[in-house]
Protein backbone atom coordinates (compact mmCIF):
# COMPACT_ATOMS: atom_id res chain seq x y z
CA UNK A 1 0.00 0.00 0.00
CA UNK A 2 2.93 2.28 1.00
CA UNK A 3 4.28 1.95 -2.47
CA UNK A 4 0.57 3.25 -4.18
CA UNK A 5 0.47 5.54 -2.11
CA UNK A 6 4.17 7.42 -3.43
CA UNK A 7 3.54 6.41 -6.62
CA UNK A 8 0.12 8.44 -6.50
CA UNK A 9 1.58 11.00 -4.69
CA UNK A 10 4.16 11.39 -7.58
CA UNK A 11 1.66 10.90 -10.11
CA UNK A 12 -0.57 13.86 -8.70
CA UNK A 13 2.00 16.32 -7.72
CA UNK A 14 3.90 15.96 -11.64
CA UNK A 15 0.67 16.46 -13.25
CA UNK A 16 -0.01 19.32 -10.95
CA UNK A 17 3.19 20.93 -11.67
CA UNK A 18 3.26 20.49 -14.62
CA UNK A 19 -0.17 22.03 -15.79
CA UNK A 20 0.82 25.28 -13.32
CA UNK A 21 3.83 25.18 -15.30
CA UNK A 22 2.45 24.96 -18.60
CA UNK A 23 -0.12 28.30 -17.52
CA UNK A 24 2.39 30.28 -15.45
CA UNK A 25 4.60 30.50 -18.33
CA UNK A 26 1.46 32.35 -20.22
CA UNK A 27 -1.12 33.47 -17.06
CA UNK A 28 -3.22 36.02 -19.94
CA UNK A 29 -3.73 32.49 -21.60
CA UNK A 30 -5.88 31.41 -18.08
CA UNK A 31 -7.34 34.70 -17.92
CA UNK A 32 -8.74 34.61 -21.33
CA UNK A 33 -10.17 31.19 -20.73
CA UNK A 34 -11.61 32.28 -17.16
CA UNK A 35 -13.15 35.33 -18.83
CA UNK A 36 -15.15 32.61 -21.20
CA UNK A 37 -16.19 30.67 -18.10
CA UNK A 38 -17.68 33.73 -16.57
CA UNK A 39 -19.84 35.05 -19.91
CA UNK A 40 -22.85 34.90 -19.62
CA UNK A 41 -23.43 32.21 -21.91
CA UNK A 42 -21.36 29.85 -19.44
CA UNK A 43 -21.56 30.83 -15.77
CA UNK A 44 -22.84 34.14 -16.29
CA UNK A 45 -21.00 35.74 -13.66
CA UNK A 46 -20.34 38.80 -15.65
CA UNK A 47 -19.69 40.93 -12.83
CA UNK A 48 -16.05 38.44 -12.31
CA UNK A 49 -14.49 39.34 -15.36
CA UNK A 50 -12.87 42.41 -14.44
CA UNK A 51 -10.56 39.82 -11.97
CA UNK A 52 -9.84 37.52 -14.22
CA UNK A 53 -5.96 38.28 -14.15
CA UNK A 54 -5.81 38.44 -10.83
CA UNK A 55 -7.80 35.45 -10.28
CA UNK A 56 -5.60 33.30 -13.01
CA UNK A 57 -2.08 34.19 -10.99
CA UNK A 58 -3.88 33.45 -7.90
CA UNK A 59 -5.29 29.88 -8.86
CA UNK A 60 -2.48 29.36 -11.37
CA UNK A 61 0.26 29.64 -7.87
CA UNK A 62 -1.92 27.36 -5.88
CA UNK A 63 -2.03 24.72 -8.44
CA UNK A 64 1.50 24.77 -8.98
CA UNK A 65 2.52 25.20 -5.18
CA UNK A 66 0.11 22.32 -4.14
CA UNK A 67 2.10 20.09 -6.56
CA UNK A 68 5.52 20.95 -5.09
CA UNK A 69 4.13 20.74 -1.59
CA UNK A 70 2.67 17.15 -2.42
CA UNK A 71 6.27 16.46 -4.20
CA UNK A 72 8.53 18.08 -0.96
CA UNK A 73 5.86 16.36 1.75
CA UNK A 74 5.22 19.85 3.40
CA UNK A 75 2.18 20.03 5.15
CA UNK A 76 0.91 16.97 4.12
CA UNK A 77 -2.85 16.75 5.36
CA UNK A 78 -3.40 21.26 4.36
CA UNK A 79 -2.16 19.83 1.19
CA UNK A 80 -3.93 16.97 0.05
CA UNK A 81 -7.16 18.04 1.34
CA UNK A 82 -6.59 21.28 -1.25
CA UNK A 83 -5.93 18.81 -3.50
CA UNK A 84 -9.32 17.32 -3.62
CA UNK A 85 -11.21 20.78 -2.64
CA UNK A 86 -9.94 22.21 -6.14
CA UNK A 87 -10.04 19.17 -8.24
CA UNK A 88 -14.08 19.00 -7.28
CA UNK A 89 -14.29 22.34 -8.61
CA UNK A 90 -11.95 21.31 -11.86
CA UNK A 91 -14.77 18.59 -11.93
CA UNK A 92 -17.72 20.44 -11.92
CA UNK A 93 -16.00 22.62 -14.09
CA UNK A 94 -15.29 20.21 -16.78
CA UNK A 95 -18.72 18.48 -16.19
CA UNK A 96 -20.79 21.43 -17.32
CA UNK A 97 -18.65 22.56 -20.07
CA UNK A 98 -18.72 18.74 -21.51
CA UNK A 99 -22.78 17.98 -20.75
CA UNK A 100 -23.52 21.56 -21.75
CA UNK A 101 -21.17 22.03 -24.45
CA UNK A 102 -19.97 25.33 -23.28
CA UNK A 103 -16.39 25.81 -23.27
CA UNK A 104 -14.56 23.32 -25.94
CA UNK A 105 -11.27 23.45 -24.32
CA UNK A 106 -10.89 24.17 -20.70
CA UNK A 107 -7.21 25.08 -20.47
CA UNK A 108 -6.39 22.60 -18.09
CA UNK A 109 -2.73 22.36 -19.66
CA UNK A 110 -2.87 25.71 -21.19
CA UNK A 111 -1.96 25.51 -24.97
CA UNK A 112 0.33 22.92 -24.58
CA UNK A 113 -1.84 19.92 -24.52
CA UNK A 114 -5.97 19.60 -25.98
CA UNK A 115 -8.06 17.95 -24.74
CA UNK A 116 -11.29 16.57 -25.62
CA UNK A 117 -14.04 18.33 -23.26
CA UNK A 118 -15.66 14.50 -22.21
CA UNK A 119 -11.88 13.75 -22.07
CA UNK A 120 -10.95 16.43 -19.63
CA UNK A 121 -13.66 15.33 -17.71
CA UNK A 122 -13.13 11.52 -17.43
CA UNK A 123 -9.10 12.56 -16.38
CA UNK A 124 -10.27 14.72 -13.22
CA UNK A 125 -12.03 11.44 -12.13
CA UNK A 126 -9.13 9.82 -12.81
CA UNK A 127 -7.48 12.32 -10.49
CA UNK A 128 -9.80 12.60 -7.86
CA UNK A 129 -9.63 9.24 -7.18
CA UNK A 130 -5.92 9.00 -6.80
CA UNK A 131 -6.15 12.03 -4.29
CA UNK A 132 -8.99 10.63 -2.32
CA UNK A 133 -6.30 7.22 -1.65
CA UNK A 134 -4.01 10.17 -0.75
CA UNK A 135 -6.45 11.53 1.69
CA UNK A 136 -7.08 8.17 3.61
CA UNK A 137 -3.58 7.53 3.40
CA UNK A 138 -2.18 11.03 4.50
CA UNK A 139 0.34 9.38 7.37
CA UNK A 140 2.03 7.54 4.51
CA UNK A 141 3.06 11.07 3.03
CA UNK A 142 6.64 12.24 4.22
CA UNK A 143 9.24 14.77 3.82
CA UNK A 144 10.99 14.25 0.78
CA UNK A 145 14.28 14.57 2.97
CA UNK A 146 13.57 16.72 6.13
CA UNK A 147 11.03 18.90 7.36
CA UNK A 148 12.94 22.22 7.17
CA UNK A 149 14.25 20.88 3.20
CA UNK A 150 10.55 20.75 2.16
CA UNK A 151 9.66 24.37 3.74
CA UNK A 152 13.00 25.85 1.98
CA UNK A 153 11.92 24.41 -1.37
CA UNK A 154 8.70 25.75 -1.14
CA UNK A 155 8.91 29.22 0.47
CA UNK A 156 12.30 29.28 -3.03
CA UNK A 157 9.91 27.92 -5.53
CA UNK A 158 6.68 30.21 -4.46
CA UNK A 159 9.14 33.55 -5.03
CA UNK A 160 10.62 32.22 -8.27
CA UNK A 161 7.14 31.14 -9.80
CA UNK A 162 6.29 34.71 -8.41
CA UNK A 163 8.98 36.41 -10.60
CA UNK A 164 8.47 34.45 -13.51
CA UNK A 165 4.81 35.33 -13.55
CA UNK A 166 5.66 38.77 -13.43
CA UNK A 167 8.29 38.68 -16.21
CA UNK A 168 5.77 37.16 -18.67
CA UNK A 169 3.29 39.36 -17.36
CA UNK A 170 5.72 42.40 -18.60
CA UNK A 171 6.97 41.01 -21.65
CA UNK A 172 5.41 37.66 -23.19
CA UNK A 173 5.63 34.01 -22.34
CA UNK A 174 8.84 32.12 -22.13
CA UNK A 175 7.60 29.31 -24.01
CA UNK A 176 4.91 30.02 -26.78
CA UNK A 177 2.81 26.85 -27.70
CA UNK A 178 0.74 28.56 -29.67
CA UNK A 179 0.33 28.13 -33.49
CA UNK A 180 1.65 31.62 -33.70
CA UNK A 181 5.08 31.30 -32.36
CA UNK A 182 8.44 32.49 -33.66
CA UNK A 183 9.45 30.60 -36.52
CA UNK A 184 5.57 29.29 -37.11
CA UNK A 185 4.60 29.67 -40.92
CA UNK A 186 1.21 31.08 -40.69
CA UNK A 187 -0.53 29.67 -44.09
CA UNK A 188 1.06 26.36 -43.59
CA UNK A 189 -1.02 26.18 -40.28
CA UNK A 190 -3.98 27.00 -42.05
CA UNK A 191 -3.93 23.98 -44.19
CA UNK A 192 -5.95 21.35 -43.88
CA UNK A 193 -4.33 17.86 -43.75
CA UNK A 194 -7.35 15.34 -44.49
CA UNK A 195 -10.52 15.97 -41.94
CA UNK A 196 -8.62 17.13 -39.13
CA UNK A 197 -9.01 20.70 -38.59
CA UNK A 198 -6.11 23.31 -38.60
CA UNK A 199 -3.95 24.63 -35.37
CA UNK A 200 -4.69 28.34 -37.17
CA UNK A 201 -8.63 28.48 -38.95
CA UNK A 202 -9.45 31.69 -38.16
CA UNK A 203 -6.87 34.11 -39.38
CA UNK A 204 -8.70 36.97 -41.06
CA UNK A 205 -7.47 40.50 -42.18
CA UNK A 206 -9.78 43.17 -43.88
CA UNK A 207 -9.05 46.80 -44.68
CA UNK A 208 -11.17 49.51 -44.01
CA UNK A 209 -12.69 49.31 -47.01
CA UNK A 210 -14.19 45.67 -46.09
CA UNK A 211 -11.75 44.17 -48.40
CA UNK A 212 -9.95 40.85 -47.94
CA UNK A 213 -6.08 41.52 -47.12
CA UNK A 214 -5.10 38.22 -45.19
CA UNK A 215 -2.88 36.56 -48.35
CA UNK A 216 -1.10 39.75 -49.53
CA UNK A 217 0.20 40.81 -45.57
CA UNK A 218 0.85 37.20 -45.48
CA UNK A 219 2.75 37.19 -48.88
CA UNK A 220 4.64 40.33 -47.97
CA UNK A 221 8.60 40.20 -46.59
CA UNK A 222 9.16 42.38 -43.61
CA UNK A 223 5.95 43.03 -42.60
CA UNK A 224 5.58 44.46 -39.04
CA UNK A 225 2.28 44.10 -37.30
CA UNK A 226 1.81 46.32 -34.62
CA UNK A 227 -1.46 44.44 -32.60
CA UNK A 228 -3.91 45.84 -30.26
CA UNK A 229 -6.74 43.13 -29.82
CA UNK A 230 -9.00 46.40 -28.02
CA UNK A 231 -7.63 49.78 -28.37
CA UNK A 232 -9.39 50.93 -25.48
CA UNK A 233 -7.96 48.33 -23.30
CA UNK A 234 -4.50 48.96 -24.86
CA UNK A 235 -1.83 50.24 -22.70
CA UNK A 236 -1.30 53.94 -23.73
CA UNK A 237 2.25 54.00 -22.45
CA UNK A 238 3.32 52.11 -25.64
CA UNK A 239 2.13 54.11 -28.39
CA UNK A 240 4.46 56.48 -28.04
CA UNK A 241 7.13 53.79 -28.58
CA UNK A 242 5.66 52.57 -31.52
CA UNK A 243 5.79 55.45 -32.74
CA UNK A 244 9.49 55.42 -33.11
CA UNK A 245 9.78 51.82 -33.63
CA UNK A 246 7.37 52.29 -36.71
CA UNK A 247 8.99 55.15 -37.91
CA UNK A 248 12.35 53.15 -38.05
CA UNK A 249 10.49 50.17 -40.02
CA UNK A 250 8.76 52.76 -42.72
CA UNK A 251 12.03 54.12 -43.17
CA UNK A 252 13.80 50.80 -43.93
CA UNK A 253 11.31 49.93 -46.28
CA UNK A 254 8.93 47.34 -43.93
CA UNK A 255 5.25 47.32 -44.70
CA UNK A 256 3.76 48.33 -41.38
CA UNK A 257 0.06 47.79 -39.88
CA UNK A 258 -1.75 47.80 -37.37
CA UNK A 259 -4.15 44.90 -36.59
CA UNK A 260 -7.45 45.40 -34.18
CA UNK A 261 -10.87 44.68 -33.57
CA UNK A 262 -12.06 48.11 -32.75
CA UNK A 263 -13.41 50.56 -34.62
CA UNK A 264 -11.57 52.50 -37.24
CA UNK A 265 -12.94 56.05 -35.36
CA UNK A 266 -11.07 54.66 -32.90
CA UNK A 267 -8.13 53.95 -34.93
CA UNK A 268 -8.47 57.80 -36.27
CA UNK A 269 -8.61 59.18 -33.20
CA UNK A 270 -5.19 57.57 -32.23
CA UNK A 271 -3.47 57.97 -34.99
CA UNK A 272 -4.33 61.57 -35.29
CA UNK A 273 -2.83 61.93 -31.57
CA UNK A 274 0.50 59.74 -31.94
CA UNK A 275 0.83 60.77 -35.79
CA UNK A 276 1.12 57.07 -37.25
CA UNK A 277 1.92 56.92 -40.74
CA UNK A 278 0.06 53.52 -40.81
CA UNK A 279 -3.30 52.23 -41.80
CA UNK A 280 -5.35 49.81 -39.51
CA UNK A 281 -6.86 46.07 -39.99
CA UNK A 282 -9.53 44.82 -38.86
CA UNK A 283 -8.81 41.44 -37.34
CA UNK A 284 -10.96 38.98 -34.98
CA UNK A 285 -10.41 40.09 -30.78
CA UNK A 286 -9.88 35.98 -30.07
CA UNK A 287 -7.52 36.25 -32.61
CA UNK A 288 -5.24 38.42 -32.12
CA UNK A 289 -5.15 37.51 -28.56
CA UNK A 290 -4.09 34.31 -29.47
CA UNK A 291 -1.24 35.75 -31.49
CA UNK A 292 0.47 37.77 -28.82
CA UNK A 293 -0.41 38.37 -25.36
CA UNK A 294 0.36 41.82 -25.28
CA UNK A 295 -1.44 45.16 -26.04
CA UNK A 296 0.14 46.43 -27.95
CA UNK A 297 2.16 43.86 -29.17
CA UNK A 298 4.91 43.95 -31.89
CA UNK A 299 4.97 40.71 -34.54
CA UNK A 300 6.96 40.16 -37.55
CA UNK A 301 6.74 38.66 -40.43
CA UNK A 302 8.61 37.30 -43.59
CA UNK A 303 6.59 35.88 -46.30
CA UNK A 304 3.72 34.65 -43.19
CA UNK A 305 6.56 33.11 -41.04
CA UNK A 306 6.93 34.60 -37.56
CA UNK A 307 10.48 35.92 -37.25
CA UNK A 308 10.34 37.67 -34.19
CA UNK A 309 7.48 39.13 -31.21
CA UNK A 310 8.05 41.40 -29.07
CA UNK A 311 5.88 43.35 -26.06
CA UNK A 312 5.81 47.11 -26.52
CA UNK A 313 7.90 47.56 -23.78
CA UNK A 314 10.55 45.27 -25.19
CA UNK A 315 10.48 47.97 -28.71
CA UNK A 316 14.03 48.67 -28.75
CA UNK A 317 15.00 45.42 -28.73
CA UNK A 318 12.80 44.59 -32.04
CA UNK A 319 15.27 44.20 -34.94
CA UNK A 320 14.11 45.40 -38.05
Amino acid sequence: MKFLVQLARLIVALTFIFSGFVKLVDPLGSAYKFEEYFGADVLNLEFLIPYVIPFAIVLILVEIMLGVMLLVGYLPKLTVWSLLGIMLVFLFLTWYSAYYNKVSDCGCFGDAVKLSQWGTFYKNVVLIVIVLLLVFRVKDIKPLFNVNFSKWVTFLSFFVFLYLTYHVLVHLPIIDFRPYAVGKNIPEGMEYKGTEEPPIHDFYLESNEGEDVTDKVLAGENVLLIIANTLSKSDENGFSDIKNLTDKALDKGCHVYLLSSSSNEEFIALKNKYNFNFEMLFGDETTLKTIIRANPGIVKLNKGTVTGKWSWVDAEDVKL
